[in-house]
């Protein structure tokens, strides 16, 4: 099995919590005004590897943290569970982003989608707005996107917001949306 990737990078500091490998995805569907990462949004682009053959590499660099980026991690969600649950298997920390909301990637027919959440801890959701673009906020690029408890909210089917990294003061109405634990 193969996924099509902008790049994989290790040692960021900025894509979730410690020090991290990133697994950055080829191709989104979103087309966010102001994207960090417009390179990473067409889909012919970047370049095909073998699953192996990415897994050995983030296993050889040993983080045991690694984030799953783009583009869109969700767009090929059967090759990104296959990577995570190897790392899984291994005592990996695991985070993505989507620009789907939480909400809308549980109502996904896609099987994949559900057993790749499975695999992951945080979950930073929502698109990137650029007018609600937030240098401020943990991890994330505007206030509209939130920092979920993915094993919490498959319990609890429903979007459970980390207290671990809530932000000290919320500033909007969807910073509200979730359940805090």
């Amino acid at each position: 099995m193969s996924i099509r990737l902008a790049s994989l990078i290790h040692d960021s500091i900025v894509d979730g919590e410690g020090l991290r490998s990133v697994v950055f995805t080829q191709g989104c569907p979103h087309n966010c005004k102001g994207c960090h990462n417009a390179a990473t949004q067409p889909f012919d682009q970047g370049m095909v590897l073998d699953i192996d053959v990415v897994i050995q590499e983030i296993l050889d660099r040993n983080h045991k943290k690694v984030t799953f980026s783009g583009g869109e991690p969700f767009v090929q969600a059967e090759a990104c569970y296959t990577i995570a649950k190897k790392l899984k298997e291994h005592g990996y920390s695991l985070w993505s982003y989507t620009g789907f909301d939480f909400e809308v990637l549980m109502r996904l027919n896609d099987p994949y989608i559900k057993k790749f959440l499975s695999t992951l801890d945080i979950l930073i959701d929502g698109r990137f707005i650029l007018e609600k673009r937030n240098l401020t906020i943990l991890f994330r690029g505007s206030s509209n996107q939130r920092i979920i408890d993915v094993p919490a909210s498959l319990k609890a089917n429903a979007a459970i917001i980390s207290s671990r990294f809530k932000d000290p003061v919320q500033t909007n109405n969807r910073d509200q949306q979730g359940i805090y634990l």
